[in-house]
């Protein structure tokens, strides 16, 4: 025990050293001890902040329930020590970028992001990567410790069976829907306008003139990457499509600007930032030509005329996928739309492009609805009508209907019961020294406090 007192005495002393020398207001303090691992002021204030931004609501005081999240985590990564779990560097650098992009576009630019941080966009990255890591093999951890629970048909029965009728899942509508849509027609003086616009702008940056970035920034339809500058952040050629990655990895000047690059979201000209091993990070301006409303009513009108063949018995709606559908997501496997959500062509409302979901609100089965305009995944306007395949109305989970679902349910909770198991025994076992002023809650596990 006076080991475990001087490591927290040491552990205290250099958090207060690094703050000071750091220039801030604020003195930093340990304020846990999790083993041999301390937990900072500044850490749950961070991660309050990071919640905020997160969108994320918590089940009580923030000052006492994110101290124990980190405590928990504490008890992870040092399982995660002891089964060598590891995490590849690349995944953690893109969640990274991921998140930041994701905090720019919500506060509105990268210097109110410092400001709301309090720190500089390296800082950032540097403490998300951390947090990211941890948080990966943290979830290794968990992994590892439910992946051979086993739960039998009649285990599901028995655990539904004794639910309170009022308790037993209530599975929400879902729909299988089937799309076909058309692209309208783009005259070629539109696209090369597009064209002399992204060579405009590659001559201003060559003439100095202009920023690439402060470019992006006013006129990439790209929208998230805009917001900074154009910038990608660090990915592997797989994260791009062929067209754009074959032209940016072989980009190797800085200063360059690529030639015209035409992919299914548009036309684009990339710039290369920085490269780190099989990873780039480069930014890029992305124009899409102008539909007229001419040509996507004459697609309106294609589609018409498909569906007045289909009603008169000439086609079905699954031949005519395979022949007139631009969309290669579907048009290969009859039209049927598949959820990302869970791979399933099982979507609920909520679920569905929301053009799609107005369409097939007062559709019955079996019925095609009417042409509409919507933006598709790539964010180009097109054409689209859609089928409704199936309608499963929401009802109480039963076992005949919903035995996936079902079997979900007992599965997470047998889950997290070996979790919380798994946790108190931990606490057990490990040293553990809170601070008397953070020791005033309520927590979900108490026996932090021996």
């Amino acid at each position: 025990m006076n080991i475990r007192c001087l490591i927290f005495g040491i552990l205290s002393m250099f958090s207060i050293a690094v703050s000071a020398q750091s220039g801030d207001n604020v003195i930093d303090e340990v304020i846990w001890v999790v083993g041999d691992e301390a937990i900072l002021k500044s850490d749950v204030e961070t991660a309050r902040m990071e919640a905020v931004q997160m969108g994320q609501r918590l089940d009580g005081d923030p000052y006492c329930v994110i101290p124990e999240q980190l405590a928990i985590q504490k008890l992870f990564l040092h399982q995660a020590s002891i089964d060598s779990v590891e995490v590849s560097d690349a995944d953690v650098f893109q969640q990274v970028d991921s998140r930041i992009n994701y905090y720019i576009q919500n506060i509105g630019s990268k210097e109110k992001m410092e400001e709301y941080f309090g720190k500089t966009t390296t800082q950032i990255r540097e403490q998300l990567y951390n947090l990211i890591r941890d948080e990966e093999m943290t979830a290794e951890v968990r992994q590892n410790l439910v992946k051979n629970i086993k739960v039998t048909p009649a285990q599901v029965r028995r655990y539904f069976r004794e639910l309170p009728e009022d308790s037993i899942p209530f599975i929400p509508t879902k729909v299988e829907c089937q799309i076909i849509t058309r692209n309208p027609v783009v005259p070629q003086e539109e696209i090369d306008r597009v064209k002399d616009e992204l060579r405009d702008y590659t001559e201003r940056v060559n003439n100095g003139t202009a920023q690439f970035s402060t470019l992006a920034l006013l006129y990439s339809e790209d929208k998230v990457s805009a917001q900074q500058g154009g910038e990608l952040g660090f990915a592997g050629r797989g994260s791009y499509v062929p067209e754009f990655a074959n032209v940016a990895f072989n980009l190797t000047d800085p200063k360059s600007i690529s030639k015209i690059v035409e992919t299914e979201y548009g036309f684009h000209i990339i710039q290369l930032i920085e490269k780190r091993g099989d990873q780039i990070n480069c930014r890029h301006i992305l124009r899409r030509p102008r539909v007229s409303m001419e040509a996507l009513q004459q697609c309106i009108n294609d589609l018409d005329s498909i569906t007045a063949e289909i009603n008169r018995g000439l086609y079905t709606f699954d031949n005519c996928v395979a022949i007139v559908s631009y969309d290669k997501d579907t048009r290969n496997n009859y039209g049927i739309m598949v959820n990302k959500n869970d791979a399933t062509p099982k979507f609920e409302m909520k679920d569905l492009p929301a053009e799609v979901a107005r369409a097939v609100a007062g559709l019955q089965v079996g019925e095609i609805s009417k042409p509409f305009i919507m933006v598709d995944s790539k964010g180009k306007e097109v054409v689209a009508m859609v089928k409704l395949k199936s309608r499963t109305n929401g009802h109480r989970a039963t076992m005949a209907d919903d035995y996936q679902a079902m079997l979900d349910v007992v599965v997470n909770k047998l889950s997290e019961e070996k979790i919380e198991n798994w946790i108190r025994s931990k606490q057990k076992s490990t040293y553990i020294h809170i601070n008397d002023e953070w020791q005033n809650c309520e927590f979900k596990y108490p026996g932090w406090i021996k």
